[in-house]
């Protein structure tokens, strides 16, 4: 569960409850990379010599091995380089295994990507995946997704103040009263937060999701002041992060600003797990949210092939695939390039007759150069099709006045 390998297994044939060719046969499937040594005395020898093929076992040791610097040392050294030639070493970080149509699987990757912390998907379809279920002993079905943390603990279906918690994200306060309090953790939150920070306030920012707001979830911004080559979204609001708690920002995500009161000459402001920060100064930079497209069955497919503003997390599974992006602004033609490197084809529905009143014209060309990507003007979405995960979408043309199914 820790996701570590083992390089040998060293294994006595007689030992109490089980043989040791028998051990080496169960962890086969566990570990099959790894050289299997079987300590045997001489009347267990044809046992040995039968295990090579049933256990594939690479060398077995008669006891005693006197000496050891002649007879154990130089056989467990030669096996270990020949192990080390071909290992790679796993990942080591969290490890997310779940369905990829399903809704809470999208929120927890989407969680982990926007708040910067690396993790492995395994999807359960994975043999891999499977097999990370059952020794956690979890329902596949009915326990997923499974979060699992390098130390060898698990949450089954997590929040996100769950998984906050276990990475060591503050989600709680430690002061009661701060001379500035941010409500968001967009850009313009964050650049408060290191300005009121910088000129000595005890500063605090809430963020309901993660630091970046809207702009943390782009995949290339280009046009933002003092970056000449671009940057991502994330990595602007890393850079952003590191500068506010480097002047001593305290941030908090998740959590949620629920309510807020006047007691002169303090503003009082009540948080989502029902404690509360008092403050001077009080900003709010919440920023927007993404509008909903209210058609038939858009709500009920919302993370299992219909998300908002997930490029980032979900272009590297669209491998192949056929993707519609809704929109026609910035945001939309940064997630329309960034899919295109790795869906088959990116159709762009755009309301508008063009892009060139609502997008920026660098990223106009960077569109028209790019061969699968397909710009649709005069189209919505006008309903949407599928059982457990998109499967169709009914565009409505306006210029030609019908209806086209894809």
């Amino acid at each position: 569960m820790r996701n570590e390998s083992v390089a040998l297994f060293l294994v006595d044939q007689r030992m109490p409850q089980m043989s040791g060719i028998e051990l080496l046969e169960q962890a086969m499937p566990m570990f099959p990379n790894a050289q299997r040594v079987l300590l045997t005395a001489y009347a267990d020898t044809d046992a040995a010599i039968r295990a090579i093929n049933s256990a594939r076992l690479q060398y077995y040791l008669l006891k005693p091995w006197d000496p050891p610097e002649e007879k154990l040392y130089p056989v467990l050294n030669d096996l270990l380089d020949d192990w080390l030639a071909s290992f790679r070493p796993p990942f080591e970080g969290i490890r997310v295994v779940g369905n990829r149509w399903s809704p809470q699987s999208h929120q927890v990757k989407d969680f982990l990507a926007r708040n910067q912390i690396p993790y492995q998907w395994l999807d359960i379809e994975l043999q891999e995946a499977k097999q990370l279920v059952t020794y956690a002993e979890s329902d596949c079905k009915a326990q997923l997704p499974l979060v699992l943390f390098p130390d060898g603990e698990r949450l089954v279906k997590p929040s996100n103040v769950q998984i906050a918690e276990k990475i060591g994200l503050r989600t709680q306060a430690e002061r009661p009263f701060y001379d500035l309090l941010i409500v968001g953790g967009g850009p313009a939150g964050l650049a408060a937060a290191v300005y009121g920070a910088s000129e000595g306030l005890s500063t605090v920012m809430i963020e309901r999701e993660a630091p970046g707001g809207q702009a943390g979830s782009s995949s290339r911004i280009e046009n933002y002041l003092g970056f000449p080559s671009g940057l991502s979204g994330g990595d602007l609001a890393r850079r952003a992060v590191a500068q506010a708690r480097r002047f001593g920002v305290e941030i908090l995500t998740p959590q949620e600003a629920k309510g807020v009161r006047i007691e002169d000459p303090y503003r009082i402001v009540s948080l989502a797990d029902g404690s509360e920060i008092s403050c001077h100064a009080l900003l709010i930079a919440t920023g927007v949210s993404y509008r909903k497209l209210d058609v038939p069955g858009m709500d009920r497919l919302y993370g299992a092939g219909v998300y908002y503003g997930a490029a980032m997390t979900e272009a590297i599974a669209c491998k192949g695939e056929e993707v519609y992006v809704v929109g026609g602004a910035n945001s939309a033609g940064q997630a329309a390039m960034h899919f295109s490197k790795y869906a088959e084809h990116v159709t762009m529905l755009v309301r508008g007759e063009s892009l060139t009143k609502s997008m920026s014209q660098y990223l106009i060309d960077q569109i028209e150069s790019t061969p699968n990507i397909t710009v649709r003007p005069c189209c919505s979405v006008v309903e949407v099709h599928g059982e457990t995960s998109l499967e169709k979408i009914v565009v409505a043309d306006s210029s030609r006045k019908l209806a086209v199914a894809r």
